[in-house]
């Protein structure tokens, strides 16, 4: 990760002064999930107002929440679009995504001139009004969640095809047209650098981080526990790639093969793979000991983790899964709770010793970690303290807060004039990279 920018230049909350972001715009173009439910997002846009920025949002609607087509909240500005998710193929995608594409550089319009646009995949097309925008003068910060390539090798198990091929010149494009790079991990950076041909200078690690205000711990309720002595807790999206079958299947082992049946489990979140998932747990005779709740209220959220004996992150390795930063390993253990994973690279990085790990896909020692973690309290209260500290410490979002603040700075470095005060017809431009 990179050092802090001058403080004096560039203030977080909580520090002296705001200085070179005020009279600066920035526009975040997302497309994968509603602002503020895109907690990342909503992280940056306010390190960013904090920092002097005046920040617009063009997202999609969500379904039950962040509805209204217009809204200011904590002073950032959220343009929405109707969106309906893909379904049906290729032909779907093809119409989320063009239909995304259109409201955004519609809604880009109404925005008007801005200094940076700083665009979230995937999916890795939103370079394309980030480019009408550069001509503008802006400067694009391309902010990669996801892998792409390796999201559709995960998701879709097709190994290398047509379309495959396409998702990688569309990433291709993206990094030629960034003018910085943020990474989630180390991982992503190394990518970066040497898939996507980026300058070490232009790529900065800016991780994701529970907001310390959602994951506060509070008693515990045994009573979620449906009368049994443990609990255990799946948070996160339930998709192909997200190993939900994975954990539905070492709780089947753990209950015919370890003879375990002192076990409540719940599953929080959604996703497309939602109702299979509740098939698959009938189907295993589990529907007695493990719920679905779909996505609820932060405070039931964090209701069940305070009261969780072990949760559980059972994304198998895959291209993805194996260098991607798991969300819901770091709210985990922001709430204090042990982890059982599988083996993968980025896991490790995250949760250290708050974590116990079984090899790759393999459900029956996965279950026998959960087992041997319930039986032993005083190693989850250890590994707990371990993850809060991590969090709290080099994990946690202030870190990021700087990294993110430093690649505004870098890509904006060139910049005299902010946009918002060039005349009309005469936007600053940098120089052609």
């Amino acid at each position: 990760m990179r050092a802090a920018p001058n403080p004096g230049m560039w203030a977080l909350p909580g520090d002296a002064k705001v200085g070179e972001g005020r009279g600066r715009r920035a526009l975040v173009l997302v497309e994968n999930l509603s602002v503020p439910f895109d907690r990342r997002v909503w992280q940056e846009c306010t390190t960013l107002r904090e920092a002097g920025w005046t920040v617009d949002v063009i997202c999609p609607r969500g379904r039950t929440r962040d509805t209204e087509a217009e809204a200011v909240i904590d002073g950032v500005r959220i343009h929405r679009y109707p969106l309906r998710a893909a379904t049906g193929g290729p032909a779907g995608y093809l119409r989320e995504y063009g239909t995304a594409l259109w409201h955004t550089a519609r809604l880009a319009r109404r925005v008007g001139p801005v200094d940076v646009v700083h665009a979230c995949n995937p999916p890795d097309l939103l370079f394309l009004p980030a480019l009408w925008l550069k001509r503008r003068g802006a400067r694009f910060v391309f902010d990669q969640h996801d892998l792409v390539p390796e999201l559709y090798l995960s998701r879709f198990d097709r190994g290398e095809d047509l379309l495959y091929r396409a998702v990688c010149a569309l990433e291709r494009l993206t990094y030629r047209a960034a003018d910085v790079v943020l990474a989630t991990n180390e991982s992503y950076r190394d990518v970066a650098l040497k898939r996507g041909g980026r300058r070490p200078q232009d790529v900065f690690v800016v991780r994701s981080a529970p907001a310390s205000d959602r994951f506060q711990p509070v008693p515990p309720e045994p009573e979620l526990k449906r009368g049994k002595p443990h609990l255990l807790c799946y948070l996160g999206v339930m998709g192909p790639q997200d190993g939900v079958d994975y954990a539905l299947r070492a709780l089947a082992k753990l209950r015919d093969e370890f003879g375990r049946s002192d076990w409540h489990a719940v599953f929080i979140g959604a996703g497309d793979a939602f109702d299979a998932m509740v098939g698959l747990s009938e189907r295993l005779g589990l529907s007695g000991q493990v719920r679905f709740t779909g996505r609820v209220p932060d405070a039931d959220l964090v209701r069940h983790l305070s009261t969780a004996d072990v949760c559980l992150s059972p994304d198998p390795r895959n291209p993805l899964n194996d260098v991607s930063t798991m969300n819901k390993v770091l709210e985990y253990m922001a709430m204090g709770r042990p982890i059982v994973s599988f083996d993968l690279k980025e896991a490790r990085v995250s949760a250290g010793d708050a974590a116990v790990y079984a090899p790759a896909n393999d459900e029956a020692e996965f279950a026998r970690l959960i087992g041997e973690l319930l039986d032993d309290p005083d190693r989850r209260a250890r590994m707990g303290k371990i993850g809060q500290e991590r969090i709290g410490g080099e994990l946690s979002w202030r870190n990021s807060q700087r990294s993110l603040l430093a690649a505004y700075a870098a890509a904006c470095r060139d910049r005299a004039v902010p946009a918002s005060d060039a005349p009309a017809g005469r936007r600053r431009r940098g120089p052609r990279r």
